[in-house]
């Protein structure tokens, strides 16, 4: 099974290849037919957008490369790993719920944190039960996860 965020990168990679190999000639070669490059704005901003997608292009490739050596089966069962939905409580009994993923995946509002910030950091391989402390720039915070679902028990229709 391919991670969902392959899915999303590869796509995105395919519209820029279309944008680099079809749409991007095709402005450049309509600005060129305006007269002097040397001061034709319309081809120096199709120019700089060619040169941005040609290093997204590369850039995306990389960490396609990257995410795909991660093996869905390899992703631990019993332990906060990518994928993971964990709840915590802090110091005040507040709870929250976080889900695990990779930076490219992160949506705030939805809960999702990166496995590479402070708190995604803190909790990563630990279990029910443990006190993960994360610095804040608040000060420092002590998390006790409470609830641990990870990606295989949402796949087998846990919530």
């Amino acid at each position: 099974m391919e991670l969902p965020v392959l899915t999303r990168l590869k796509k995105e990679i395919a519209e820029l290849k279309y944008e680099f190999t079809v749409r991007l000639p095709k402005e450049l070669q309509a600005a060129a037919g305006h007269g002097d490059l040397s001061e034709n704005a319309e081809y120096e901003a199709a120019k700089a957008r060619q040169d941005y997608v040609r290093s997204r292009i590369a850039q995306l490739e990389g960490r396609v490369r990257e995410l795909s050596m991660y093996n869905v089966s390899s992703i631990p069962h019993d332990v906060v790993a990518y994928g993971s939905r964990v709840s915590v409580e802090d110091d005040a009994g507040e709870a929250v719920v976080y889900e695990i993923v990779f930076p490219e995946e992160v949506d705030a509002a939805r809960g999702q944190i990166s496995l590479s910030s402070p708190i995604g950091r803190a909790l990563l391989n630990k279990t029910v039960g443990d006190e993960v402390e994360v610095q804040t720039p608040s000060g420092k915070r002590t998390y006790q996860i409470v609830e641990l679902l990870t990606m295989h028990d949402r796949q087998n229709g846990e919530r």
